[in-house]
């Protein structure tokens, strides 16, 4: 009797986590849907101003600008641009504050594990900023292993993913690249692909260059009847520089450079949206097979119980005979 009952107890257990899991299903799918339409609707502004940054870079390399003194460091587009030797490279790793995502999480760790290995063998100091608290426990333990620095940390960034978190994370990696604590800027984040599919990439930030993280989206994701040439060396000027080209640029390359992250919180967003509605319509499956397995165990046992039953009241009666 009591494997009976511990045999409904677990089916009714599994049942309610099956209850949950459904419901979280259904929640990212409703939120993965929003997250997909914010990611195609951002590539096509992104890829403008990329043709816009682009035409701008090509004539900063023409006509050497002048180094300007601002109060933001992000506004400082003539360093901003210049390329240097580069001694450390800044990583930002992407994560998520939440999960029940899969292994989404888990990839971001070993992609970004495995870039920090690579760049200590090139003999490259390290300094990490991690956005998500999902990520900062595996990466602090990495330390045990890898010889890196934590610089800052960022949680509540990706509750509200809009231009101005982007806006704040781009600053304070600006400030940092200005004052010359790194050298160099890469984006750990995933590419939005579709409902089953995102893929673990690194972007470069800054320095800001040309055919980077955009060419991929002229190339992948972005649909063919926006018919961008393929060479960015042959994107025509479409206005002239008013009232400078200082003035464009002051204005192009942070706007640039804030959307390039924006872009990697939406395509982020979507992808760990996608990974938690995929995980969780497993769960919910796997949930319904260990029911129905389970369902055949206490139906088997129940039976069993019945028949012991049966006999032994067979028996009892024949020995009164």
């Amino acid at each position: 009797m009591s494997n009976l009952r511990n045999i409904k107890d677990r089916i009714n257990s599994i049942k309610n986590t099956q209850k949950i899991t459904k419901a979280m299903k259904m929640v990212a799918a409703a939120k993965v849907k929003k997250a997909e339409n914010a990611v195609k609707t951002s590539r096509p502004f992104t890829l403008e101003l990329y043709k816009m940054f682009s035409w701008a870079y090509k004539e900063t390399m023409k006509n050497k600008c002048n180094k300007i003194r601002t109060q933001n460091s992000i506004d400082n587009f003539p360093v901003l641009l210049e390329k240097r030797e580069i001694k450390t490279v800044g990583i930002v790793i992407i994560s998520s504050n939440k999960g029940l995502a899969g292994a989404y999480c888990a990839n971001i760790v070993r992609y970004s594990l495995n870039l920090i290995k690579k760049l200590s063998e090139e003999g490259k100091k390290i300094k990490v900023y991690i956005i998500g608290q999902k990520a900062i426990p595996a990466i602090k333990n990495a330390q045990n292993q890898y010889d890196f620095e934590i610089k800052k940390t960022y949680i509540n960034i990706l509750d509200g993913v809009n231009s101005s978190s982007a806006y704040v994370v781009a600053s304070a990696l600006a400030d940092d690249y200005i004052n010359k604590e790194i050298d160099s800027i890469e984006l750990v984040t995933t590419r939005y692909k579709n409902m089953m599919t995102y893929n673990t990439e690194s972007w470069q930030l800054l320095p800001a260059v040309v055919d980077g993280v955009v060419k991929d989206f002229r190339k992948k994701e972005l649909d063919q009847e926006l018919k961008v040439k393929e060479d960015t060396q042959k994107i025509e000027p479409l206005s002239e520089f008013i009232p400078s080209l200082n003035s464009v640029l002051s204005s192009v390359v942070p706007m640039y450079i804030t959307n390039i992250i924006f872009q990697a919180f939406l395509e982020a967003q979507a992808s760990e949206l996608a990974s938690r509605m995929t995980a969780m319509s497993a769960a919910t499956n796997n949930a319904s097979d260990m029911i129905s397995t389970l369902t055949v165990e206490f139906n088997k046992a129940r039976q069993a119980k019945i028949t012991q039953e049966i006999t032994e009241v067979i028996s009892g009666a024949g020995a009164l005979k």
